[in-house]
């Protein structure tokens, strides 16, 4: 029962009891009501803040398992990502340099993928860095593993021709010489037997008398025929493919026409003493993506090892030569 509520009445002198109005009884409910209503609200708000739910409680482990699983991922690409980069070296230092071709240039194999928004999608979450991380990776190995897909698809095509290039490749002497007498002048620095100076030689001298037959060192095709006064006077130009020319100078006459296909062993033409020349022979050259190299590198299909040496010793003695 609600106690009863009195008031001093100074004129009686007395405490008379208070009697409230509807309007106050309903003032006073609505009051009541109010305060149990921002209590509760207080109540709720304390208890979801600090206190989870079983639903939440279960979300919450599941999220952590997934950033468990996340991280695990990105130590299983890292793993991915060593194992592929030790095939793209095997790639690029081993099987390329075994078909002589050129390696995948790292700034192809390294590249970016595109898109400058390609990851807002996965932006605005309290493990985004490590969802942003993760693609990335799985992109980027994505690509590379296609570009090297790629190159073992050309390294397997280049194989599958491996015996049409090492057919090409000039492995040869272009003058027949078996006691290596005929081995002259070589690559290098020599004194030149017109300007009395000394200078780049770039080919190999084969002295043989005029008429002796010049072999092709490698299967090719005719690329130039060319008769010319000075210089290299009569010469033939054969491209083998893979990089690789040869050219044989001063001749005496030519028994090939361009364009046409060759195989190693088959007769051009016979040494003279055409052009700037001092005596019959053949100058022989090696050219490798256009740079002119040292042919006795080239002569391994003829020559035993201790005949290949010899040919060094009597390449690198610095006399003058014919040309």
């Amino acid at each position: 029962m609600a106690a009863k509520k009195y008031k001093y009445n100074t004129k009686t002198l007395s405490y008379e009891q208070i009697e409230l109005t509807a309007k106050d009884r309903l003032f006073k409910l609505i009051t009541y009501a109010l305060s149990g209503v921002v209590l509760s609200v207080i109540f709720l708000s304390i208890t979801f803040y600090f206190f989870d739910t079983p639903e939440e409680r279960q979300l919450k482990r599941e999220n952590e398992k997934l950033v468990h699983e996340y991280e695990l991922l990105n130590n299983k690409l890292d793993n991915v990502s060593k194992v592929l980069s030790n095939i793209q070296d095997r790639d690029d230092n081993i099987y390329r340099v075994i078909l002589e071709a050129e390696p995948i240039a790292d700034n192809l194999r390294k590249s970016g993928v595109g898109g400058v928004n390609r990851y807002q999608n996965l932006e605005g979450f309290s493990s985004s860095h490590l969802l942003i991380a993760t693609s990335k990776k799985m992109d980027k190995l994505t690509k590379q593993i296609y570009i090297q897909s790629k190159s073992f698809d050309d390294v397997m095509e280049m194989a599958s021709k491996k015996e049409e290039m090492l057919a090409s490749i000039p492995s040869i002497m272009p003058v027949k010489s078996e006691d290596l007498k005929r081995i002259s002048s070589g690559y290098g620095i020599r004194m030149h037997p017109i300007l009395k100076i000394r200078k780049m030689h770039f080919g190999q001298d084969f002295t043989a008398p005029t008429g002796t037959e010049i072999f092709v060192s490698g299967n090719g095709k005719v690329k130039e025929v060319k008769k010319q006064r000075f210089g290299f006077g009569y010469h033939v130009i054969v491209d083998h493919g893979y990089g690789y020319e040869t050219i044989y100078a001063h001749m005496s006459k030519i028994l090939v026409r361009k364009g046409q296909r060759v195989n190693r062993g088959d007769i051009l033409g016979l040494v003279g003493t055409t052009g700037s020349s001092t005596a019959p022979h053949l100058h022989y050259e090696v050219v490798k993506n256009g740079k002119k190299i040292d042919p006795v590198n080239y002569y391994y299909q003829d020559l035993s090892p201790d005949q290949f040496q010899q040919i060094i010793d009597l390449s690198d003695q610095p006399i003058q030569s014919f040309d």
